[in-house]
């Protein structure tokens, strides 16, 4: 009895974790299936996982007619620069709250949660009239800001509590040797924290890249619309290209999955280790 106990639990995890797998992986995989399928295979009233027969009509529907690269280059500037904002100011504040004697930190770090418990739909109204006043509508810098604003929070928690974690005697060491505050940062905590910052690189990277609310507000011009929005753009008042839709979808969920398989130990460590006080 002992030993089948055991074999019974692991049956259990697998079986859980195949569940689990199903229920998250199966959306994409409909996804994927339906862009390379006709349009009259979407509209059939037997859908098929199976592509039959298999077409590439979507791709070029999304990249050729309606733009997508646009669109997808609109997105990567954004992210990214938003990305390395976040990073930036969020490991400056979490090193200064964490390393450095502030007094109330706990309670600036509260402040910085409770600006992220907002609703997004009560903010766009008057950031649209900021941003309008300032001329800002239609440009990158107006989605910039947003975000920056949105996924500063999430960085700067996570990082403080990762760089929480690292023993106190570094800095003293570091001190004794001659090094300033600027480069116990850069030289010896930022290196040490390589996991915390993938990890937070990628969930500000994600918030970005998902965006559609704040990037349907303060856009309207194809030339400044990131991906959300222009998926949105791609349906009409008589007509959903679901097939057009999907491929588009795939084309821009692909690199997120790759990104997260790429970086799993690095997100699971930089998760992990936050939530651990040594």
């Amino acid at each position: 009895m002992n030993g089948s106990r055991p074999v019974f639990q692991s049956i259990t995890i697998y079986l859980g974790a195949l569940l689990i797998l199903v229920w998250s992986a199966g959306p994409f995989l409909w996804q994927f299936s339906t862009s390379f399928q006709l349009d009259k295979a979407l509209t059939e009233g037997t859908p098929s996982l199976i592509p039959h027969p298999f077409t590439l009509e979507h791709y070029y529907n999304a990249f050729v007619e309606k733009g997508l690269h646009h669109y997808v280059l609109n997105s990567l500037i954004v992210s990214l620069a938003t990305t390395a904002l976040c990073l930036i100011v969020g490991s400056l504040a979490a090193f200064a709250l964490s390393r450095l004697d502030v007094k109330g930190r706990f309670g600036i770090l509260m402040v910085i949660l409770s600006v992220s418990m907002f609703p997004q739909i009560a903010l766009v109204g008057p950031l649209y009239l900021i941003a309008s006043d300032l001329g800002l509508l239609d440009t990158y810098r107006a989605l910039i800001i947003t975000y920056l604003a949105l996924g500063l929070p999430l960085v700067t928690w996570v990082l403080f509590g990762y760089f929480e974690t690292l023993p106190r005697e570094i800095d003293e060491a570091a001190r004794m040797d001659g090094v300033g505050v600027i480069g116990l940062l850069w030289h010896i905590i930022l290196p040490m924290s390589l996991p915390s910052l993938v990890t937070t690189g990628l969930l500000a990277f994600i918030t970005a890249w998902n965006e559609f609310l704040f990037a349907l507000a303060f856009t309207s011009d194809s030339d400044s619309q990131t991906i959300p929005v222009g998926i949105a753009n791609f349906t009409n008042q008589y007509y959903v290209p679901w097939g057009d839709i999907a491929a588009a979808s795939a084309v821009v969920t692909v690199p997120l999955i790759v990104l997260v398989l790429f970086f799993q130990r690095h997100i699971i460590e930089g998760l992990t280790q936050g939530g651990i006080k040594e």
